[in-house]
């Protein structure tokens, strides 16, 4: 039977299904070819390529099955860190993915016969974590690349000094509480005196005043009278004296008002920092390896910045363009008595000195060189200033 007409629907039909995906019982990976069913497989396994593959093969056979071993785990674990990063995923999902990819190198040409051993593989060898769950294999991937874990430390670094912060805050909230209250109980102390009389005649009079009380014996009611009379002229002097002097000095502030105070100078000061920090003349660093090793590491100078998160960058090196996105590059830190120009927070915008760095808080000593505050020193973090080109 002679070959189908290219137009026509046999030939049409034949070259759809050899675009899509078919059985894997029927691909050849030594000569990575694809059989369309039984019969077809059956033919190249008689074929004279094949067989010289097989003897080609039979040479040294774990060469090649390491190979396709290596092949299939790097592509394997490639697509786990780009599509799902460190997530927890089921395995068949990736696998289901993987093999979408008609030129993928197949499982029956590796050291592992089914999916679960190769899970179980990477589990041990370190590459991810597993486990087994009633509706089968885990997977998550580990992420050990030295720029994410670098960056996590970091962050760990930051989160630790900002509870170290936090601690003290909290420390000098409770030593005002505390004082607050220790002046409370000594004002509130009241002084008590024994009652005495000379003699078992002798009646006991109480003169009750605003600010003190008296006990004392009487021997007559116009004495008692008269001492009454005077305790109040000279508590209601008492009282008019206490008014005059309270209106006439400052308030004391109480431990409420000022943990008030220092939070609303918290939030002003988170207020003023903004998620975008690109600006033009300012030297930046590359750190997304997606452009290759030619760009990785490299200082470039911001020529415009676009829609406030991207900007096209020159290469300080090649003087090639690029364009960028915020999360691409980072600051650059130049040495002590360089400009920078501060990115973020309060003194946005502004140019300024640097003085000296510090290491252990991941800041620096900036004296602002522009503006009303010029001649200020002021302690910037690396993140919120660059070199200036």
């Amino acid at each position: 039977m002679g070959k189908a007409d290219f137009l026509s629907p046999k030939a049409i039909g034949n070259r759809i299904k050899s675009k899509g995906l078919q059985k894997l019982r029927w691909y050849c990976q030594m000569c990575q070819k694809q059989c369309r069913d039984e019969n077809g497989f059956k033919c190249h396994c008689m074929s004279e390529s094949h067989q010289r593959q097989l003897l080609l093969a039979s040479e040294d056979p774990n060469k090649f099955m390491d190979y396709f071993s290596d092949e299939f785990k790097n592509e394997f674990l490639e697509l786990l860190r780009r599509r799902f990063g460190t997530k927890r995923v089921h395995n068949n999902i990736i696998y289901n993915e993987y093999i979408n990819d008609r030129e993928h190198v197949h499982m029956n040409s590796t050291q592992w016969e089914t999916l679960t051993d190769f899970t179980k593989w990477v589990g041990r060898e370190g590459f991810c974590k597993v486990d087994e769950t009633p509706k089968g294999w885990y997977i998550q991937y580990i992420d050990r690349d030295p720029e994410t874990i670098r960056r996590q430390e970091e962050q760990a670094r930051k989160k630790k000094q900002d509870l170290d912060d936090e601690e003290r805050s909290a420390k000098f909230i409770e030593e005002q509480v505390r004082r607050g209250r220790g002046d409370k109980e000594e004002e509130e102390t009241p002084v008590f005196t024994e009652l005495k009389r000379e003699s078992e005649e002798e009646k006991v009079a109480f003169n009750l005043g605003a600010s003190s009380s008296v006990a004392g014996p009487s021997k007559s009611s116009s004495a008692l009278g008269a001492s009454a009379l005077k305790a109040a002229a000279s508590s209601s002097a008492k009282r008019k004296d206490t008014s005059a002097d309270t209106r006439g000095e400052k308030k004391k502030k109480s431990a409420l008002e000022e943990i008030m105070e220092m939070e609303e100078k918290k939030k002003k000061k988170q207020s003023v920092r903004l998620d975008f920090w690109l600006q033009p003349n300012i030297v930046v660093k590359v750190v997304t390896k997606r452009l290759g090793e030619k760009y990785h590491k490299k200082k470039a100078i911001i020529m415009e910045v676009r829609e406030k998160y991207g900007a096209v960058v020159k290469m300080i090196d090649s003087g090639d363009k690029l364009k960028l996105d915020q999360n691409h590059v980072e600051t650059v830190i130049p040495a002590p008595g360089k400009q920078v120009l501060i990115l973020n927070g309060p003194h946005r915008e502004r140019e300024a000195l640097l003085e000296g760095i510090d290491e252990k808080n991941f800041s620096a000593t900036l004296t602002i060189a522009t503006g009303l505050q010029k001649g200020k020193t002021v302690s910037v973090a690396y993140e919120d200033f660059s070199k200036l080109a």
